[in-house]
């Protein structure tokens, strides 16, 4: 267990991807305060463990106890994203969370991928 101690407060805090996405839960959310969460990780392994981030974020913020804004920033579509978003919409805005969406797509080179300005 992770020694005791005050929050973190930071900006802006990408989280995890990969197998590392697993370690983010409540105590995280609890303990990493951030104006803005970025989502990243397209990938099947994300996609696993996307719900259950997504739940923490709303247990560690209910927790939190000061009135913060907090956004968080997907950087991939996901139906799980969209379910979630769905589903808690109303929890959301009673924590004062928000999701930014976009549908803007970036080309740079021989390359393009969806983009979100912040």
């Amino acid at each position: 267990a992770a020694p005791q101690g005050p929050p973190v407060y930071v900006d802006l805090a990408y989280l995890p991807g990969s197998w590392s996405a697993r370690t983010v839960d409540e105590e995280f959310f609890r303990r990493i305060r951030s104006l803005c969460y970025v989502v990243s990780g397209d990938d099947h392994l994300k996609e696993g463990v996307l719900r259950p981030l997504l739940d923490a974020l709303l247990a560690g913020k209910h927790q939190w106890g000061i009135d913060i804004q907090v956004t968080l920033i997907p950087t991939f579509d996901s139906l799980v994203m969209h379910e979630w978003y769905q589903e808690t919409h109303e929890r959301q805005q009673e924590l004062g969370i928000t999701v930014l969406g976009s549908n803007s797509t970036v080309a740079m080179q021989d390359e393009t991928f969806p983009a979100c300005k912040v």
